[in-house]
């Protein structure tokens, strides 16, 4: 999925029923003897309407206490949906006729305009009552305003949308149309119009991969979902893979299945080895480096499929766990002299750092901080064989964890899910917004300066973030791992 895509899918809902409408209402002008409607922003709409009418609209749109009523049923938006819906509907009928209103080739044509029946639909600006045009032999199916559809697609599925992705329930949703927009919607059609992205997501998770991966980081997060007829703690995870470019992707989204025999949902070989036949049947062929913090049955499974990938342990995690049982009065102290062993020059410096730790009274005091090195030893030192400019970029999961972050706060509000596919549904859309907002602020930053500013807050998550510092670290990695790049 390309960048682009990714940013306009929330507005991208309906946008087909939206150019199939509007090449509608073209013919039928064409037919009716009409002109065309200017496009936006060649005529003012204000020049279009008139001070006049302007002024009726105002007047109309005024509550009791003299203040404007601009969304909602007789509202001045509302009027205005009103009169474009309704004239789009007869510009519909007279395409569907073949001819104009009043023309006289409507004569002996076998079918004529019945008259009008009344119908309301919820829009973005709220309820709307409509008079919606009918033919004598009822074949005239109204693609703008269906039969059987309460609802005008387009900006209300959009902003239903766009509140789902920002972490909203359904029954928020509602509540908040309820009261600012005054449109009821029933909870399956709310969860209708969020499902119309699961094939662009589906799309999205079975795309073709890059066939190299120098840097993969894989993390969770842990979100509560309805599963074997219980609500269970389950963690979702994410991949993030940087290419022979030094352009960071999002892989995929993936949620453990419960088997039947078992209470939880966890990390197993089996659920890896899965993960993993999934990105070699995207394509994928080689991965030099995997950062994870130490997940089980992980380093069987992505050596079996990738025989040669080194797994980095993040040290951060690595820290965390030593700190853990650590009493809060020590844990300064604790960290500096944990700092000598992660910082040192060489592997073998690092050893020597960890022996003189574990020999030493912070050591004797806490023995576990010592032993979490000493039993993730071969997978803590592989970043040793860099330079520390480069090590920088794989020795620790920060990348993928800041984007977590992010997604935490959009699922902590939910109780729990009814299902993986609605966990990978928001997470998609969250991930999307979250592009789509720092895209907004990285275009403002280079508006007001002249360049872009790199930073966590700004940085691009989810396709084509360029790692600083890349030439160098694919310098250092194509003479580690000789033809295994390009």
């Amino acid at each position: 999925m390309s960048t682009t895509r990714g940013r306009t899918a929330l507005a991208a809902v309906g946008q087909e029923q939206h150019d199939d409408t509007s090449a509608l209402l073209g013919a039928a002008a064409h037919h009716g003897g009409e002109k065309s409607p200017q496009r936006d922003g060649e005529t003012p709409l204000r020049d279009l309407l008139g001070d006049h009418v302007l002024d009726l609209l105002l007047e109309r749109s005024r509550d009791g206490a003299g203040g404007l009523r601009l969304t909602g049923q007789g509202s001045m938006l509302g009027e205005l949906v009103k009169a474009v819906l309704e004239r789009a509907l007869e510009a519909e009928l007279s395409a569907h006729l073949g001819y104009g209103k009043h023309e006289v080739a409507g004569h002996g044509s076998g079918n004529s305009r019945n008259g009008r029946i009344g119908k309301t639909v919820q829009t973005g600006v709220g309820p709307v009552r409509l008079s919606v045009p009918r033919d004598r032999a009822g074949t005239f199916e109204p693609m703008l305003v269906p039969r059987r559809a309460g609802r005008v697609s387009g900006g209300l599925d959009d902003m239903i949308i766009s509140l789902y992705a920002h972490g909203m329930s359904v029954r928020d949703i509602q509540h908040h149309l309820r009261q600012i927009y005054e449109v009821e919607l029933s909870h399956e059609a709310i969860s209708n119009i969020t499902d119309a992205v699961l094939e662009e997501v589906r799309a999205w998770q079975a795309r073709p991969l890059e066939t190299v991966y120098p840097v993969v980081f894989l993390d969770a997060i842990v979100v509560k979902v309805r599963d074997n007829h219980s609500v269970q703690a389950k963690p979702a995870y994410l991949a993030i893979g940087i290419d022979a470019d030094g352009d960071k992707h999002v892989l995929g989204i993936w949620l453990a299945k419960t088997p039947l025999d078992t209470a939880t949902a966890g990390e197993s070989a089996r659920f890896w080895t899965s993960v993993m036949t999934d990105l070699r049947n995207r394509g994928v062929r080689d991965i030099l480096i995997a950062c994870t913090d130490g997940l089980n049955g992980f380093e069987d499974a992505i050596h079996h499929a990738f025989p040669h990938t080194i797994v980095q342990a993040c040290v951060v995690h690595l820290i965390r766990n030593a700190l853990r049982p650590v009493a809060r009065r020590d844990r300064a102290t604790l960290a500096a002299e944990l700092k000598k062993i992660y910082t040192a020059p060489s592997e073998q410096a690092a050893f020597d750092a960890l022996t003189d730790f574990t020999a030493s009274t912070w050591g004797q005091r806490y023995p576990q901080a010592a032993r979490v090195f000493e039993t993730a030893w071969n997978r803590f030192t592989p970043f040793f064989a860099f330079s520390p400019a480069v090590r920088k970029l794989f020795y620790t999961t920060n990348s993928i964890e800041s984007l977590n972050y992010q997604l935490r706060k959009v699922t902590k509000a939910r109780g729990h899910f009814p299902g993986d596919d609605a966990v990978v549904k928001l997470l998609w859309l969250a991930i999307i917004n979250i592009e789509d907002k720092r895209a907004r602020e990285r275009a403002i930053t280079k508006e007001k300066t002249g360049k872009i500013k790199n930073s966590p807050s700004t940085a691009r998550l989810i396709e084509g973030q360029r790692t600083i510092g890349w030439r160098e670290a694919l310098i250092e990695l194509d003479i580690a791992y000789p033809g295994r790049i390009r």
